[in-house]
């Protein structure tokens, strides 16, 4: 039976979309999930695996590259041949390679097998946003069922320390891969009759040498901000960098002269859309960079193990969660980008308490200061995704899709490493080492706090207490006075979107007293269906 109704906003969902919604919604846990638990599972896969360091890096970070990389592709793909067919076609093969994976007897097998769970992954976030574009009509069912989808995405960041934590207690470390195996089967058991298929009829055939510029431009450019954050001011980064952006411009000459390009630079026209992708790309920034510091605040300053500090990062996860599932409702009583802007400002006190955080006190008051950030982030996150995916045409919430993930995922690379090259400049300055220090300890420390910490060992103890103290508070520093530039800068784009919402509400009040007609507020923000596809 079909259980859709109609009313003035479009067609409501009925039950067969909401149980759909759960299906989407798992695999997008357990996709974040698995960017989480492989860091607690590291020294148990190094005992066995024996990786170098060069491939312990690609172990880590070639997941994430290959997702970021074929965001674009993906949604794109999708809008061609179907995103259902998509979604089912990822999802079997991220099983294949998690399975793969969790048995890897080599270094080189994992990284292989990693590299294909990346791949794979980069189907099912544009893929399940889109459907979601497609199952949800009504423009508030829409904005919940994405802020579950975002609460699921940010769910699973905050479980996966201690479910892999859990995990590794009593299985080997393999297990955490086969996690999302089980949903995965769900999802292509019940996909098939919960899902909807949707794709665009007239779109042309899939332009190759546009993928490989895509992959040219993403993958250099993400390389080089996460070498850079490792590395500082060394000229490869800065090189890898420059070779992505040369390929960044002749990917854009291409698709402004393509009738069917694979990504519809159009669609930036738009000003609600690109101020909806610029603010995503903010946020990610400064919540990418900081919990960058946080993770190693909690571990190398509070001493804190990898489980412990997992933790006590569920509190401001539950923030972002709880932000994101009552953004709607906050949005129907203020406006949309009243709340937007307003959020920024919460994060911006957060940010404020974060400046307060001591090398000498507990976890407590950087807790605090985080749970606030991410309660005021997370409306943000969820009304900024509705905004991109509800604005496009259907044929290229794809497309659409893919932007807004891609745009999170260079905001958080681009955070780690500014942020993180910023703080260890800040450390490097302010890091005091105690006379008769051995040499190649007073080096490790003045490079990175977990120099310091790894090497404080071989001293005598009235030698390590002091240079730890000051190594920590150092750190401490630097971790305050990023916290006080970003929570500046976000003061100021929160009151710029403020002002942003004040001009288009303006707008949007004119067209309804020249036409009479009542105008939503999301519709009222120039829809991006009026630019000719």
């Amino acid at each position: 039976m079909n259980t859709n109704t109609v009313d003035e906003s479009g067609i409501r969902a009925g039950r067969k979309e909401w149980i759909g919604l759960a299906v989407l919604a798992l695999p997008t846990l357990l996709l974040s999930l698995d960017m989480s638990v492989l860091y607690l599972a590291l020294p148990h896969l190094s005992a066995d695996l024996a990786p170098s360091s060069s491939q312990m890096l690609w172990i880590m970070d070639i997941y994430g590259f290959m997702v970021a990389g074929f965001l674009i592709t993906m949604g794109t793909l999708g809008d061609r041949i179907g995103r259902r067919r998509l979604l089912l076609a990822g999802a079997t093969a991220f099983s294949a390679a998690s399975v793969l994976a969790a048995y890897s007897n080599s270094a080189e097998m994992l990284i292989a097998t990693r590299t294909l769970m990346g791949i794979a992954g980069a189907t099912l976030m544009p893929s399940t946003l889109a459907l979601i574009s497609n199952m949800f009509k009504n423009p508030r069912q829409r904005g919940t069922a994405i802020a579950v989808w975002i609460s699921c995405f940010m769910g699973g960041t905050a479980i996966g320390p201690v479910v892999g934590g859990v995990m590794l207690e009593w299985f080997w470390w393999g297990s955490v891969f086969l996690l999302g195996v089980p949903v995965m089967l769900l999802l292509l058991v019940t996909g098939p009759a919960l899902l909807p298929e949707f794709r665009d009829e007239t779109a042309g055939r899939l332009d190759l040498a546009s993928v490989g510029l895509s992959l040219a431009t993403i993958l250099p450019i993400i390389y080089g901000l996460k070498e850079l954050a490792k590395d500082g001011g060394a000229a490869m980064p800065f090189l890898t960098i420059g070779v992505g952006v040369a390929f960044g411009a002749v990917f854009v000459r291409r698709q402004l002269r393509l009738s069917d390009p694979l990504l519809d630079l159009r669609l930036f026209a738009n000003r609600t859309f690109t101020t909806a992708l610029g603010t995503m790309l903010v946020g990610a920034f400064f919540m990418g960079g900081m919990f960058l510091f946080i993770s190693q605040y909690l571990q190398l300053v509070n001493g804190l193990s990898p489980l412990g500090a997992g933790l006590w990062l569920v509190p401001p996860a539950i923030g972002m969660i709880a932000g994101s599932m009552l953004a709607p409702a906050l949005a129907q009583r203020v406006g949309t980008w009243q709340v937007i802007g307003g959020g920024m400002l919460v994060t911006a006190a957060g940010f404020a308490i974060l400046t307060q955080v001591s090398a000498a006190g507990g976890p407590g008051l950087l807790v605090i200061g985080m749970a606030l950030a991410t309660v005021g982030l997370g409306p943000g996150a969820a009304l900024v995704t509705d905004i991109v995916v509800g604005s496009a045409p259907p044929e290229k919430a794809g497309s659409a899709s893919s932007m807004s993930e891609t745009s999170g995922e260079f905001g958080i690379a681009t955070g780690v490493a500014v942020l993180g090259s910023l703080g260890t400049a800040l450390y490097r300055g302010r890091v005091d080492v105690p006379d008769g220090t051995p040499a190649e300890v007073a080096e490790a420390t003045r490079d990175a706090l977990a120099g310091a910490v790894a090497t404080a060992d071989e001293l005598p103890a009235d030698m390590a207490g002091p240079l730890l103290d000051s190594a920590r508070e150092a750190f401490t520093g630097g971790l305050n006075m990023v916290a006080g530039m970003g929570g500046a800068a976000i003061a100021v784009f929160g009151v710029a979107v403020l002002v942003f919402s004040r001009r288009q509400r303006a707008v949007a009040q004119q067209e309804t007293a020249d036409d009479g007609q009542p105008t939503d507020d999301l519709q009222a923000l120039e829809p991006v269906c009026a630019v000719e596809t």
